[in-house]
């Protein structure tokens, strides 16, 4: 087991990449915190793994929310002893926008859960990964970072502005043997996608039509794509890489997708 006896707190773990990604971790002996806004959908994941031997525990928690988020590290260092890996998941995906029609309000909630949710979850679990001399930060950011997809301003920036942290964050933390890096999922069949689908039109069929001649491979990816390269960066395989971006996007070129 690539993870036996690591702790994981995974944020948005309550369906899709999140909720991959924590099954596969209990799958390999982590055990796992489960922590979304929505605690049903954390409840029902946890139980899952706990259905298969695996352990978990759910906690509610909003990311854009200092007092949550340093409740769940908190709780999880004195019920599980340890955060050795964070998973930093948890996103708004908003229905695409030209910038005039993007609010103020709309801009501020996605940079809120999307960047600065993850700054505040480094910043709680990152004392506790210094004084044990080791940690894994894995930040899920996406291929609009870098090739934005023109109708999401707000979306694309905070993306990017994960690297941006990310990077950093390895910088500063590699002397305490903390690798800091950052995922970029491309077209994934998640929930996130349901916005973008016209009324009235098979979701499936709308997608992979967006797919031709975008990505080699000719699928949409699963949360599953993603969570394998979250568990290569958790677990010791990746000892030596920080301050990295992996791109999980069946070869898609680094252009715009645009969602006609």
């Amino acid at each position: 087991m690539r993870l036996k006896d690591k702790v994981a707190v995974i944020t948005g773990a309550g369906s899709g990449i999140g909720e991959a990604s924590a099954k596969l971790f209990a799958k390999e002996g982590a055990k796992v915190v489960v922590a979304g806004r929505t605690a049903a959908k954390c409840a029902r994941t946890a139980d899952e793994i706990k259905s298969l031997g695996g352990t978990a525990i759910s906690r509610t928690c909003n990311t854009a929310r200092r007092e949550d988020v340093n409740a769940a590290v908190a709780e999880t260092i004195k019920i599980l002893g340890a955060v050795d890996i964070l998973v930093n998941n948890a996103a708004i995906g908003p229905t695409p926008k030209v910038l005039t029609a993007i609010s103020e309000e709309e801009y501020d909630q996605v940079l809120a859960v999307n960047l600065k949710g993850t700054f505040l979850c480094c910043k709680a679990v990152v004392p506790h990964m210094q004084e044990k001399k080791y940690g894994k930060i894995i930040n899920i950011s996406s291929l609009a970072a870098i090739a934005p997809l023109a109708t999401e301003a707000h979306y694309s920036a905070a993306k990017a502005g994960q690297l941006g942290l990310t990077i950093d964050l390895a910088f500063e933390l590699a002397p305490f043997n903390i690798c800091v890096n950052a995922i970029l999922p491309g077209i994934t069949d998640t929930d996130a996608l349901n916005g973008v689908i016209p009324p009235g039109v098979n979701k499936y069929d709308f997608l992979s039509e967006q797919v031709k001649g975008v990505v080699p491979f000719q699928r949409l990816g699963t949360p599953r794509d993603v969570a394998g390269v979250a568990l290569f960066l958790a677990s010791d395989l990746s000892s030596f890489v920080t301050g990295d971006r992996i791109i999980v996007a069946g070869g898609s070129p680094l252009q715009p997708v645009k969602f006609d």
